[in-house]
């Protein structure tokens, strides 16, 4: 795979970006990163502890979804540019040696891609086609998210509520429209979510937690304090996104792929809008845990509400993409206390966060093993799953040193190199 300069240049300036982002405690990707940031910022934990505590939330992640996603598709992934960053930046002593080291990475990483890319394709045994297949479990599994969500927080009878609404959601648009269902099923469980919430809160008031108001006001304060940061960022990810280098997550990535590769422009085009609309749905759905995060901590995500990633997608050109980029963060930002206010009315909202972040790991896990499975199986039929399995069993034996969200994808990475390895030996023929 070849990049243009323009290509190599944005990369690297998004990820010195973030990489600084992170150093100054402004905004980071990784959701469960935030809360421990104001510790440092507030002088209660050093830089070293924070290093360690994000490198061990995040490598996982880097290994699993970031490397396979992008394996399988070509595309740039937030997992695979901003999770390092997210490290590399807490870890950096000085501002400047933040931006560097995070630019070098954004530079490794498309080398590698492109080195990985000219060595794999030439196996004799395709395990990259055969990596897409994480792309189907994982994609769909996003709508049990919500349905968790209200099983962990409002039981039983509400969960079975929501799972069947998102249930019949997912039948009638597959029925009668040729959308994908995935967002809008997503989009049902969050609402449903929402006004489980909101109704629970209306019966318990007393439930309201005080002084919050004057927290959330000095957490907003120093996200507005670091807008003009915070707005670059947002432009250099509509640019990426908009040269057809960058997914913004799951429900899109696969669609994107798609369309890139396509040579009917009508085709390609439906394919991009279609990845947008699953991109803002996921954004909606998620704007409670975003947003309520940011809120108690003053740190904003790197592509805030996500909805930059729908501008770079839809803009038609990158002149256009990275100023309208700018534009989504600094609204985002200035609506960000209005959504504070709703959320002190409904505490059960802020609880519902956590609970998605839970369900999000728990789905995650069973999603990831599932494709990585079906992924052995095609590269090498039931050989293929038996060293997969074996890999993963192994892995539960020794004590998980591979966390669980990382075992299926690493399993299916390795099965692959070595399934090329049988075949060097005669041990093993490619499935025709």
């Amino acid at each position: 795979m070849d990049f243009s300069l323009l290509q190599v240049v944005v990369i690297c300036a998004l990820t010195g970006m973030t990489s600084l982002m992170s150093h100054g405690a402004m905004a980071v990707f990784h959701d469960g990163i935030r809360p421990i940031l104001p510790e440092f910022v507030e002088g209660r934990m050093k830089r070293s502890e924070v290093a360690s505590v994000a490198f061990g939330l995040s490598i996982g992640f880097v290994a699993s979804v970031g490397i396979s996603f992008t394996l399988s598709t070509g595309l740039l992934n937030p997992w695979l540019l901003f999770l390092p960053t997210d490290i590399i930046g807490v870890s950096s002593p000085k501002k400047w040696l933040a931006f560097v080291l995070g630019a070098l990475w954004g530079l490794v990483v498309m080398l590698g891609l492109t080195t990985v890319n000219l060595v794999f394709t030439g196996l004799p045994v395709d395990f990259l086609s055969a990596l897409g297949e994480l792309s189907g479990p994982v994609v769909s599994a996003f709508a049990l998210f919500p349905i968790l969500a209200i099983l962990l927080q409002f039981g039983k009878q509400k969960g079975i509520i929501a799972a069947v609404l998102v249930l019949f959601t997912r039948v009638f648009i597959i029925k009668y429209s040729t959308l994908y269902p995935e967002s809008f099923e997503l989009l049902v469980g969050m609402i449903l979510l929402l006004l489980f919430a909101i109704l629970h809160d209306n019966k318990n008031r007393e439930e309201r937690l005080e002084g919050q108001d004057s927290i959330f006001e000095e957490r907003t304060l120093r996200i507005r304090k670091n807008l003009p940061y915070l707005a670059i960022g947002g432009a250099l990810i509509a640019l990426a996104a908009n040269l057809h280098l960058f997914a913004g997550s799951e429900v899109s990535i696969y669609l994107l792929k798609d369309a890139y590769a396509s040579v009917d422009p009508a085709e390609s085009a439906n394919l991009i809008r279609q990845a947008a609309i699953a991109e803002g749905l996921r954004g909606l759905s998620f704007i409670p845990l975003i947003a309520a995060t940011a809120l108690a901590t003053g740190v904003y995500g790197v592509a805030g509400l996500t909805f930059v990633y729908v501008v770079g997608y839809l803009s038609p050109n990158w002149i256009i993409a990275a100023p309208l980029g700018a534009v989504v963060i600094v609204l985002e930002v200035m609506l960000l206390r209005q959504l504070g206010h709703f959320f002190e009315k409904f505490p059960s909202i802020r609880l519902a966060s956590d609970n998605i972040r839970t369900a999000m790991n728990t789905v995650m896990e069973l999603a990831l093993l599932l494709g990585s499975m079906f992924a052995v199986i095609k590269m090498g039929s039931y050989t293929g799953f038996f060293i997969g399995a074996m890999i993963y069993m192994a892995n539960d034996a020794l004590g998980k040193p591979i966390m669980k969200l990382a075992i299926g994808p690493v399993a299916a990475i390795v099965t692959g190199i070595l399934l090329n390895l049988l075949f060097l030996v005669g041990l093993f023929a490619p499935i025709a």
